[in-house]
């Protein structure tokens, strides 16, 4: 089966910060990564801040545009698009971001910013787009009355349910969901999730859910992906993941999640030392440095990613026929 989204050997470069007559060492924020997403599935993309994943996620969409790969929607090579084919095919391909507070015009009425899309696309006009924007507002848990509002207006979670009306309005299939939550209250978040899985239920989306907290990403994610200084460390599908733990990063991640129960909390994996500056990124593993179980062969050679199974590690010592 075709995947709805198929992105292959994915590279971002910055470029660095040089002298008067240098232009600085390139920083490879996002390092050859490779990922495939079905269409109806949530594919989680987790892992600490600088790791690369909301870079991926906006190279995806080309709001970034990539140094080299391939980023394939539907069969299409989305890169390969000029500006008028990009243009339609972000009907398709939208993003919910992180701060709900400056991802949202504060001059423009709430109407303005969910119709904004439906106008620029030709998709609705005059009564059928107010109708159409009152529906999404109502869809996702907001009153009709709220259409003349502004943002400063609502709360932190209301926001976030306009950004996400926003992105329902233009019948969007695949949709970027860039640490959605994170800036939200707990109990708030979990309304938000709740209602994301619904919409997928009911409108069949597509998430590629980014996010660096490994709870939320087990409660929505169909797979996972953890990326570390760029690359991605393992895939597994996402009830596997927290049962067979395969990369030491992946390990110390779950160790660091809070337990509730003390009684179940188990033995905390601490990383020594920093992460390596993506500037100058270690040899052989980008892990090794910080890694309890790394061997000489792990400062010498960069580990593939290996698959056993749905199951991929890249790693030397853990993983497919290893012990």
């Amino acid at each position: 089966m075709t995947p709805l989204l198929d992105v292959r050997h994915l590279v971002k470069e910055f470029p660095g910060r040089g002298g008067l007559l240098s232009r600085g060492t390139p920083v490879r924020a996002v390092d050859d990564v490779s990922f495939a997403v079905a269409a109806g599935e949530t594919f989680g993309l987790v892992g600490e801040s600088g790791s690369g994943k909301t870079t991926t996620g906006r190279c995806v969409l080309r709001l970034i545009e990539p140094s080299s790969g391939e980023v394939r929607f539907k069969d299409q090579d989305v890169l390969a698009l000029g500006s008028r084919e990009l243009r339609e095919a972000r009907r398709h391909l939208q993003i919910v971001f992180q701060d709900p507070y400056s991802s949202l015009n504060p001059r423009m009425r709430v109407g303005e910013i969910v119709a904004e899309g439906l106008t620029i696309h030709g998709l609705a006009t005059g009564n059928a787009l107010k109708l159409r924007v009152r529906e999404l507002l109502t869809r996702v848990g907001l009153r009709e009355e709220y259409y003349g509002r502004y943002p400063h207006e609502f709360s932190g979670g209301q926001r976030q349910r306009i950004g996400i009306a926003r992105a329902l309005a233009v019948n969007a299939k695949f949709i970027v969901a860039d640490e959605a939550v994170s800036a939200l209250d707990v109990s708030i978040q979990s309304q938000i999730l709740n209602m994301l899985l619904d919409l997928q239920q009911e409108l069949g989306l597509t998430y590629l859910f980014i996010s660096h907290d490994l709870r939320v990403v087990e409660h929505v994610s169909d797979r996972v992906a953890v990326m570390y200084l760029g690359k991605i460390v393992e895939i597994a599908p996402a009830g596997e993941l927290h049962r067979v733990i395969q990369h030491p990063y992946t390990r110390a991640l779950l160790s660091a999640v809070p337990v509730p129960d003390p009684a179940r909390r188990g033995a905390r994996t601490v990383l020594q030392g920093d992460v390596p500056s993506p500037i100058n990124p270690p040899p052989g593993c980008s892990f090794h440095p910080r890694c309890p179980f790394a061997l000489k062969r792990c400062s010498e050679e960069e580990p593939r990613l290996e698959f056993d199974g749905k199951h991929g590690v890249a790693c030397h010592v853990f993983g497919p026929g290893k012990k």
